[in-house]
């Protein structure tokens, strides 16, 4: 009942952060580094904002841990982990390729996953054990194989070029194709609806992909670390697939690391 309740706020939350983003998308933005080559505005700021002060007012107990901002409470069974403009860079160069991602954690594992693409109005939501919804209507991962897949590749190469771009050639010739977004959000949840088949990354943060690798899970998908093992709130690199091809993806690029 407690997530029950704590799904609604975030529903709610996302839906007024959603309005906030389309309100202003395209418009003159207070743009900063954050000395990453990654940057943050003020809308990014403002969306922050709304959340957070919904859940304090309800769940001051709960633990938030977001994008621009740790929020602390130790020993908080709830924690939070949100991006409120996941795809900043796109929104700032008006791509229409940006989200709201929402997920919860209790005692360390991830229960509840909501993603919200503004400009589309499509609001994903996936809880722990009952499946992954759009809009009200269950979706599933596709059931493609491998040299059919539609690969979602990591944009950060300047990170970690030689094992990522290994790793992109090893698989570039067995997928059908690839593309990067820009916006994990926008990427798990076109895999979560059978739209893309496989993501692979590797400098992602836990506010970027925990919401999306739920609802992954949830709609029949699988996700694992690089190495194959479990995914967890302190993973920075993961395959996250429509399971059935998820082993034979793992075993290529654990051959060039």
């Amino acid at each position: 009942m407690e997530i029950e309740e704590r799904k609604k706020i975030a529903i709610e939350a996302v839906r007024r952060i959603g309005k906030l983003l389309r309100e202003n998308f395209g418009k003159f933005l207070n743009i900063e580094g954050k000395g990453d080559r990654t940057l943050v505005t003020n809308i990014d700021l403002e969306a922050e904002k709304i959340i957070v002060q919904r859940i304090r007012k309800t769940y001051p107990q709960d633990d938030i841990l977001s994008e621009e901002n740790i929020y602390h409470i130790p020993n908080s069974d709830y924690k939070w982990i949100i991006d409120p403009l996941d795809g900043t860079h796109n929104y700032i160069h008006q791509i229409e390729i940006f989200g709201v991602s929402v997920a919860l954690a209790f005692r360390g594992e991830v229960v509840l996953g909501i993603i919200y693409i503004p400009l589309s109005e499509e609001l994903y939501i996936a809880q722990r054990g009952k499946g992954a919804y759009l809009n009200g209507k269950r979706i599933r991962v596709s059931q493609r194989k491998v040299k059919e897949a539609t690969l979602i590749f990591d944009s950060s190469i300047r990170q970690q070029k030689e094992p990522m771009l290994n790793c992109l050639k090893e698989v570039a010739d067995n997928v059908f194709n690839i593309r990067m977004f820009g916006s994990t959000a926008r990427s798990l949840s076109y895999i979560a609806e059978g739209k893309a088949d496989l993501e692979i990354e590797y400098n992602d943060k836990v506010w970027d992909f925990a919401a999306g690798l739920l609802l992954v899970e949830e709609a029949g998908g699988k996700a694992t670390t690089l190495e194959g093992g479990r995914w967890s709130l302190n993973t920075e690199g993961y395959i996250a697939s429509n399971g059935l091809i998820h082993n034979s993806v793992l075993k290529m690029i654990n051959n060039v690391r």
